[in-house]
């Protein structure tokens, strides 16, 4: 049976360089850090103050006042993404059939606000202070369960766990469901928000995030000589997925064509990519592999880029490895997490996003914060500003926790 062809019609997006697509968009084109001092609670005691918060937060915007006591702050950030990506898309008053419209959200960790709250709550009253919304905000399938319950989505409705590779692997899975018909239609992406004193601490046990507390801007810096862990971040990114079939049939924009997708797992350590980036470009050469492209059919590489010494170097020798000589000669390679720091499992549906938004504007995102290449990363990595480029084909990397690993690939529609 023949593949049906997936496309992107609606993207919706809050970062900490906006609360919308546009103003995060334009965040990027401005070449602008989201990353600050922490200002949801008192961070001072950590190792690390800094992160890249939501700034300006209204749930309000999205969700009826007397609902969002439901919601989780994770989901409050998917159900505005989701919200956009549905006007985005013009889906009201559409003719798809309920049962093949689904939703599948990547979330890394969940309700870690809720969990935090109500855990304090119980040390300080006991059992009769939990509150009857301590799961239902809590647990992470309640992301895409919302958005089905506001649209009235009867198709598949899941979460994938899998750490920072989270998102990647929904928009994948969900791009395979659409090709091989068992849905028309997936709100896909992914919501994260772990900036709680536990998120924070947990990462700074591990001795991950950057401690350059006093240039909270220049902190996240992959692939530099000086960086030193990655920032945290939080938000959302959901686009909607449909067949071209269906999505012509309603006169949809089409802002790209998901092309590919590769998972693969390192087995090897719980935290740690192996040095040479074994699992990555097992991944890579899967996404290509299914778009049916050779390396030199993709000219810009939205990479993991953490701005970790393991990551940056690893994921730069895979790239190496997938696309050979053409790695230095005319591919280029960004790390927007430079811009919106690490949203964990929101991260790849965000750098899938804005994939698709170079590929529609002929604007590749840049990584900021470049200044020295470090040891071993010598590729174009677009310091800096944005470059103006039509865009043949993007891969989106996302590596996680755990050695799990997915690459998807874009490229603009050509009817």
């Amino acid at each position: 049976m023949n593949k049906r062809r997936v496309v992107i019609t609606g993207i919706g997006i809050v970062s900490p360089l906006g609360n919308t697509t546009e103003a995060t968009w334009n965040g990027v084109l401005e070449s602008r850090s989201g990353v600050a001092k922490i200002t949801r609670f008192d961070a001072s005691a950590f190792s690390a103050n800094i992160a890249a918060e939501i700034k300006n937060w209204d749930p309000s915007l999205y969700i009826e006042a007397k609902e969002i006591k439901k919601h989780d702050i994770f989901s409050q950030f998917s159900m505005g993404a989701a919200a956009q990506a549905w006007a985005d898309a013009k889906l009201e008053g559409h003719k798809y059939e309920a049962a093949k419209m689904g939703c599948i959200l990547g979330i890394g960790i969940g309700g870690l606000s809720t969990l935090e709250e109500y855990h304090a709550a119980y040390l300080q009253g006991g059992p009769r202070k939990i509150s009857p919304f301590l799961i239902p905000r809590m647990i992470s399938n309640l992301g895409p369960g919302n958005i089905a319950i506001q649209y009235g989505l009867k198709g598949i409705n899941f979460t994938i766990t899998s750490a920072c590779t989270s998102s990647t692997h929904a928009l994948g899975e969900s791009c395979r469901m659409i090709a091989s018909g068992i849905q028309d239609m997936v709100v896909a992406g992914g919501t994260e928000s772990a900036v709680t004193p536990i998120g924070v601490g947990g990462f700074c046990s591990l001795r991950a995030l950057s401690t350059r507390n006093d240039e909270p801007e220049k902190a996240s810096r992959p692939f530099d000589r000086d960086r030193d862990g990655f920032v945290l971040g939080e938000g959302a990114a959901i686009v909607i997925l449909e067949s071209l079939e269906h999505a012509e049939k309603r006169g949809a924009k089409i802002y790209a064509e998901m092309a590919g997708y590769g998972a693969s797992c390192d087995a090897f350590h719980i935290t740690a990519p192996t040095e040479n980036g074994e699992g990555a470009v097992a991944c890579m050469r899967l996404a290509l592999e299914d778009a049916g492209m050779k390396p030199s059919d993709v000219d810009y590489v939205n990479a993991h880029g953490t701005s970790t010494n393991f990551n940056d170097t690893s994921e730069t020798a895979a790239i190496k490895t997938v696309f050979g000589d053409y790695a230095k000669k005319g591919l280029m390679v960004s790390s927007t997490k430079s811009m919106t720091g690490h949203l964990l499992g929101a991260a790849g549906a965000i750098e899938a996003s804005f994939c698709a938004l170079g590929i529609k504007e002929g604007i590749v995102p840049p990584t900021i914060n470049l200044d020295n290449p470090g040891e071993g990363c010598d590729l174009d990595y677009v310091p800096h500003v944005p470059r103006k480029h039509k865009i043949k084909a993007a891969m989106s990397n996302s590596f996680g926790f755990g050695g799990t690993n997915a690459s998807i690939i874009l490229k603009p529609f050509n009817g």
